[in-house]
Formats: C-alpha cells, structure tokens, sequence
C-alpha cells in the first residue's frame, strides 16, 4: 500500500476503533513481570485503551467517540540488567503500562512510522538532548524506510513492533494477525540486525491471540500512560501542555510520528523535552528483563 493511500476498510477500521479496550485474556523479546489496572493519567477523557488514534500510512484519522476506559492497569515494577540474554517473556493477560519510576525516569514513544517527513525532525531533537526514545513502527512504513530504523538503531533507540497495516486486532483470525505481526518483526530485523523486543497493539486493542503471539516472537507488550492524542492534531501547544500535566515518574507517553500531519507533534517534542529534563526528569528506555 502505498504511504499516502488508505482503503475504505482501513478508514472503517478508524471510525469502529475506540469501543474495542483491552479484551483481557493471553504479547517480540522481553521477560517476567506482572500487569494489573490503574487509572488513565493523560488528563485527556480518551481512554487507554482506544486513545492510540494515529493509522499506519498517510491520510487524517477518523473522530473517535470518548468514553470510559474498557481497561484500567496498575503500574508495573521495571528495570533490569542490560545486555541480559534474550528470553521468551510469560504470557501477560495485560500490557504494560508503566515502568518503573525509580530516579523520576520517563519513557517517550512514537507510534505508526516511520515518516520520512516527520520522522527525521524527532530524531534530531532526541539526538540534540541525548535522549533514547521508542518507536513502534508500522510494516507497510518500515520496508520503504528502512534507512531511518537504522538511523534509529544507530542512536540507541528502541524500534517496537505495531503490526503491518495498523489493524484491529480483535476482529482478525489467528493467522492473518500472525502475518501482520511476523512480517513487521522481518522488516525490522533485516533492517538492523535483530527482531523488536517490544509490541504495541493498535489501538491499544488487544486480544489472548495478540498476548500469545507475542509472546511466542519474543516481544513484551507495551501500552501508555499519557496519551498526547497528536493524532487529532490539537495544535503544539495543547500537546505541550498533555505532556507536562502527564509527567510523572514511570510515565510512558504515547505520541506518533505518522499517520498524518505530524509537523505539531515534531514542534512539541522541541519545547517539552528540554523542559522535562530541566525538570529533573530522565528520559529513559524500559529494561527487557526485570519488568
């Protein structure tokens, strides 16, 4: 498919997405931990569990009805030795939603690229501050950029696996979401040496096939606690301003770098960053073992 075309499934795909919240049964590498429910902190009324807006290639996303949260996940401890090896993680019945906050770390992610016109921008503001970010990218994005997953790889980021085509999940057969998950994990691999560790489910709409199969390619399911809702295009400042009430040790923060018109989510990264660190916050990458 190409970056900037979008099937009429796909867009019903976008309107249907937010009642689907965590279905909580049965997750590329990681290892042990435990996930139970906890309140959304974004401050934003999406809900954790249907707030990941942005869609896989080019085009504006539909508007999403708000309602309750279908999920609530408690924190999760984190932070292990790096450089461990590599193990098959347990499989969760709940992704992550928080790592541990021990000396006010953060993680930032960005989801649905990558775009090689949004992309490069973030890069270079995490490059400029010293910062190491993740960036759960989307197949159909990855194997015509795979230039800028090493560009990623290269400055220490982690790349995290978001399926092909940015599907709903639960609404497809066992195999056709393997496919969407195992075709991402070769790209990435072939790209830069090794297969993601970490997966997020689009929409954050998951299922026990999306646990499992996860699970069964290594990756440890990972979801957010601060949903910026770039994907609505608010303006910069209202981004800026999600970030900063969001802000908390352990916090992940759920941003994208595709998916649409990005170039506010790139101009927010530029103010709230800095101001994190100046903060005292340290923006960090989740450990694969320990969590």
């Amino acid at each position: 498919m190409k970056k900037d075309q979008m099937t009429p499934g796909r867009r019903a795909l976008l309107r249907g997405a937010a009642v689907f919240g965590l279905a909580a049964t049965a997750g590329c590498a990681g290892t042990a931990g435990s996930g139970a429910g906890a309140p959304d902190v974004s401050g934003s009324g999406i809900p954790s569990g249907a707030a990941d807006g942005g869609v896989a290639a080019g085009g504006a996303p539909a508007a999403r009805p708000l309602k309750a949260s279908a999920y609530r996940l408690q924190p999760m401890a984190g932070s292990g030795p790096a450089g461990a090896p590599r193990t098959r993680p347990r499989v969760r019945k709940e992704p992550i939603l928080r790592m541990d906050g021990q000396g006010r770390s953060m993680v930032l992610t960005f989801d649905d690229g990558p775009d090689p016109r949004y992309t490069p921008g973030i890069l270079r503001t995490l490059r400029r501050y010293d910062v190491r970010a993740m960036f759960f990218v989307c197949g159909e994005m990855a194997v015509d950029n795979k230039d800028l997953l090493r560009e990623m790889a290269d400055d220490g980021h982690l790349i995290g696996n978001h399926t092909w085509t940015h599907p709903l999940l639960p609404k497809m057969s066992r195999s056709a979401m393997r496919e969407e998950i195992e075709r991402t994990c070769e790209v990435v691999e072939d790209a830069v040496g090794e297969p993601p560790a970490w997966f997020r489910a689009p929409y954050g709409a998951w299922n026990r096939n999306a646990f499992q199969l996860g699970a069964d390619l290594g990756m440890e399911p990972l979801a957010w606690t601060v949903d910026t809702l770039d994907w609505t295009e608010p303006g910069t400042r209202t981004i800026i301003r999600r970030v900063r009430a969001g802000a908390g040790p352990g916090v992940v923060v759920l941003s994208h770098d595709a998916g649409g018109d990005r170039s506010q989510s790139v101009e927010a990264l530029r103010t709230y960053l800095p101001e994190l660190i100046d903060s005292g916050y340290r923006i960090s990458l989740p450990s694969r073992y320990g969590i």
